[in-house]
This record gives C-alpha cells, structure tokens and sequence, in this order.
C-alpha cells in the first residue's frame, strides 16, 4: 500500500462515537481476537504498550442476526453492530448503546457491490442526506493481506489504516489479529467498529470454524 498522507485539522477532530476518543497524536491499536469461545468475533483492543482500550463481545455462531457490541476499558456498551439480513449488499447498522430506535443510529456500513474480489466498503452517517450515493467514508484495500485503508469520503485522504506491520511487539500479536494505527484527531472507538464489521463481512468461514473448533473441545459461553 502507498504511503500514507492525511489531513485531519485539530479544530475539526473526526468524532461519530465520541470526541472522547479522538487523541492529538497518532494512535497505534492492536486488536485481539479471542479465542475458545462460541461467541465468534469476540475481541480485545489495547494500545501498544497492553493498555486495554475497548473490548467486543460477539454474537453466537450460526445466529440469525449476527450482532456484536463494543465496550469500554469498565465493560460499558457503546455502540452494538447489527447485521441486516435479506439485503442485496452485506450490510450493518451501528447503534449507540444497545439499543436499536432510529433516534440511536450513528451510522451504517455495506460493500459497494455484491461480489467482491478486492474489500471495497462504504459508511455512511446518520446524517448523510445523499440517498446513498457520496460516502462519508470508504474502506478499501486487501483483507488477505490484512492492509485495507479507511478513507475520509471517496478521497485519497487516510484516516485510518490496517496494516502488517514488523516491529519487535507485534512479532508478540500472532497472526489472527489486527493491528491499527489512527491517525490525529480520528475516533478510534469509530475505527474499531469498522474494523470489526470488516472482520465479520469477510471472515465467514471463520467463524465457522471457530464454532467447530470450540464445539470439538466442550467449551461454551
């Protein structure tokens, strides 16, 4: 992936879950997946020195709705990810809380066509008046390669980005996990639900697995 550049101003920080998460610097997040467990796309964040920032609490496998809930470092529901099913494009609409009225939605996520080849996803806000045709951000890149980027709209603007990258700790990450670095005044609660809902539009048979594996053991919730 081509070097990064972004242009996030101080006085205008990228905050759709809370200004709270927006930092001044760079963040760089790592996202571990837990394991041994029925509830796939189950996850904790940290920064890179294992401070626990948020954590992800999975839906069950094989569920009809597939759903996940983002949590603080104290286990407070921020937001729930909702899967919507019977839709053209995968889909999922995030909620503040774990409520699920209109008056909650922030925002809502779906791949810009059916079949994919290359991860190609747009988010639209709760606010967006544009029936769906300007994004008010674009994920784009190579989910094998565990290097996707998060644009600001359909710009060369980067916001935030997946990335494989070799340093003495994350030798320590394993491969199943995520690291992230957000850049300056972006909110990082906002880069975590994408992430996760990239996790689960792209990893299905992941999750199969991790069910087989976690049944094959006796493990449960």
């Amino acid at each position: 992936m081509a070097e990064s550049t972004y242009v996030v101003m101080p006085n205008n920080p990228i905050a759709v879950i809370g200004s709270q998460y927006c930092a001044p610097n760079q963040v760089d997040l790592v996202i571990s997946r837990k394991v041994k467990t029925l509830r796939y796309g189950e996850f904790v964040v940290s920064d890179m020195n294992g401070n626990l920032m948020f954590k992800v609490r999975g839906g069950q496998a094989f569920a009809w709705h597939d759903k996940r809930v983002i949590l603080d470092a104290a286990g407070n529901p921020m937001v729930n990810l909702k899967q919507k099913i019977l839709s053209e494009h995968s889909r999922w609409n995030v909620f503040r809380g774990e409520n699920t009225d209109d008056k909650d939605f922030l925002f809502t996520v779906k791949t810009t066509s059916i079949f994919q080849w290359k991860t190609k996803l747009a988010v639209f806000l709760a606010n967006n008046n544009s029936k769906e045709k300007d994004c008010d951000f674009l994920i784009k890149g190579s989910w094998s390669d565990k290097s996707c980027a998060i644009y600001a709209g359909d710009s060369s603007t980067i916001v935030a980005q997946m990335h494989k990258k070799i340093t003495a700790k994350s030798l320590l990450i394993g491969k199943d996990n995520f690291m992230v670095t957000v850049y300056p005044n972006v909110d990082q609660a906002f880069i975590v639900s994408l992430i996760v809902i990239l996790d689960a539009i792209n990893a299905p048979v992941a999750a199969a697995a991790a069910a087989g594996a976690a049944i094959g053991t006796g493990i449960s919730c």
